[in-house]
C-alpha cells in the first residue's frame, strides 16, 4: 500500500526569525547565573589572591564593589548596551574609591561582549573607549599608568569588541544562509506540487476534452459510440478528483486528515501496471496508442514506478495535444536489472505531410517536459525529447536501479 510521501516529497520547512524577547520572557536564566558567579569569583581571585605582588592592600569595600559589578550580568542578553553601561559605572566607581591595580577584570570584558554582539559598531566603539578610559582610571595608585598598561588595556578592550562583533556577523551570515536554504526548499517544494498538478490535470482534462467532443459529434448518430465516450469521460473525472484528493492529503500531511481519522485505507499510487489503462484511454479519444513492455514492471520500486507512468502520462497528453488525436504512438518499456527505459513516441501526421508542431510547444522547454526532466534527474536518469528526423516526435528516459547490498 502507498504512502502519501510516494505521492509527493514534501518537505516541511520551520523558520527560525531571532526577534528581541517580548516582556513576559524571564530576565535571566541559570546560565546567566553561572556567568555572573564565574566573572565575580575570577575578579575577586585577581583582587584578593596577590596582594604581595601587586602591592595594593585587600579591603572589603574592593570586595563588595567588584560582586556588585558582576550583578548586572544576569541580564546582559535582555539589556546588554545598559549592562555595559552600569559596569563602566561600577567599575569607575571601584577605581576612583578603592586602591586597584591596573586591571581589564572578567565581568567588564564579559559586559563588553555582549554589547558587542548587538551588531552595533558605533556603540560598541563608544563603550570600548570607556572601558580603557575606567581600566585606566586609578587616581589612588602611587605611579601613573605606564605604557604597558596602556597596551594591554587598549589590547585586551580592542580584541573582546571584535570578538563579540565577529561573532554577530559570522550569526547573520548563517540565519542569511539558514533562510536561503529554507527559501529554496519552499521553492523546490513548490515546483514538485506543481509538477504534480500539471501531470494531473492537464492528462486528464485533455483526455475529458477529447472524449466530450467525440460524444458530441456522434450525438445524433452513434448512440453506443456516446455512451462509451460518457462513460470514459466519467472515469476521468472520478480519477482526476481521486489523485487530487491525494495530492491535497500530502500538502495536508501535518494535520490529522479525514482518512486519517476514519482509519480508511489510502488508494495506491498508479505504476507501470497502470499503463494499459492510460493506453486505453488514448484509444478511446481517438489515438491509435500501443504499449510494449519488455521484462518484468511488477518489480520496479514504487517510486521509479510512479516515475514511469507520470513520464507515460505527460507524452500521450503532448501527443494527443500537438500531433493531433489520429497520429499513432508507440509507448515501449524495458526493464532490465540495472535500469527501466521508456519511451514514447508518435510517427507525426499520417497523410504524409510534413510534421509541425505548434511552434515552441515541443521544443524541450515546456512544463511538461521540464516535469519529466525533473522526475528523472531525482532518480539520477538520462532524459531525452525532440523531434524525429522526417515526422514525429519522442520522449525517452532511462531510470537506473539501486542495486541490493551485497550484490554486484
Amino acid at each position: 500500500m502507498a504512502t502519501r510521501s510516494s505521492a509527493l516529497p514534501s518537505l516541511r520547512v520551520r523558520r527560525r526569525r531571532f526577534s528581541p524577547p517580548d516582556a513576559g520572557m524571564l530576565l535571566w536564566n541559570r546560565n546567566d547565573a553561572l556567568l555572573a558567579v564565574g566573572a565575580a569569583v575570577l575578579d575577586l581571585i585577581g583582587y584578593t589572591a596577590f596582594p604581595q605582588v601587586t602591592g595594593v592592600p585587600v579591603s572589603g569595600g574592593g570586595v563588595l564593589l567588584l560582586t556588585a559589578s558582576a550583578l548586572p550580568l544576569l541580564v546582559r542578553r535582555r539589556f546588554p548596551l545598559s549592562v555595559m553601561t552600569v559596569s563602566l559605572v561600577l567599575v569607575a566607581l571601584l577605581n576612583m574609591t578603592v586602591p586597584v591595580g591596573q586591571h581589564f577584570g572578567a565581568a567588564l570584558a564579559v559586559a563588553l561582549y555582549s554589547a558587542a554582539r548587538t551588531g552595533r559598531p558605533w556603540a560598541t566603539g563608544v563603550l570600548t573607549v570607556g572601558a580603557i578610559g575606567v581600566t585606566l582610571l586609578a587616581p589612588g595608585l602611587p605611579a601613573p599608568p605606564g605604557f604597558l598598561d596602556v597596551t594591554s588595556a587598549c589590547l585586551a578592550a580592542c580584541l573582546v569588541a571584535a570578538a563579540g562583533l565577529t561573532v554577530n556577523r559570522w550569526q547573520q551570515q548563517t540565519e542569511a544562509n539558514r533562510r536561503l536554504l529554507a527559501d529554496r526548499a519552499v521553492a523546490e517544494e513548490r515546483r514538485r506540487i506543481a509538477r504534480e498538478l500539471h501531470d494531473v490535470v492537464a492528462h486528464r482534462i485533455t483526455t475529458m476534452q477529447l472524449m466530450a467532443g467525440g460524444a458530441r459529434a456522434n450525438l445524433d448518430h452513434d448512440p453506443g459510440v456516446v455512451h462509451d465516450a460518457l462513460v470514459t469521460l466519467e472515469e476521468s473525472g472520478r480519477l482526476a478528483l481521486r489523485e487530487m484528493r491525494q495530492l491535497l492529503d500530502v500538502l495536508r500531511a501535518h494535520e490529522d486528515t479525514t482518512a486519517d481519522r476514519h482509519g480508511a485505507p489510502e488508494a495506491p499510487q498508479p505504476g507501470p501496471a497502470d499503463l494499459d489503462r492510460l493506453v486505453k484511454e488514448s484509444q478511446q479519444a481517438g489515438q491509435p496508442a500501443e504499449l510494449t513492455v519488455d521484462g518484468d514492471s511488477g518489480r520496479l520500486p514504487q517510486v521509479v514506478g510512479l516515475t514511469v507512468y507520470r513520464i507515460v502520462q505527460e507524452a500521450l497528453t503532448n501527443a494527443r495535444k500537438h500531433a493531433g488525436p489520429n497520429v499513432p504512438v508507440q509507448v515501449r518499456l524495458t526493464c532490465l536489472p540495472e535500469g527501466v527505459r521508456v519511451s514514447v513516441t508518435d510517427q507525426g501526421a499520417t497523410d504524409g505531410t510534413p510534421y509541425a508542431p505548434t511552434p515552441g510547444a515541443r521544443s524541450g522547454t515546456g512544463y511538461g517536459l521540464m516535469g519529466m526532466r525533473e522526475r528523472v534527474a531525482l532518480h539520477g536518469g538520462t532524459f531525452e525529447a525532440g523531434l524525429l528526423p522526417g515526422a514525429g516526435f519522442r520522449v525517452a528516459a532511462s531510470l537506473p536501479l539501486e542495486v541490493p547490498a551485497g550484490e554486484y
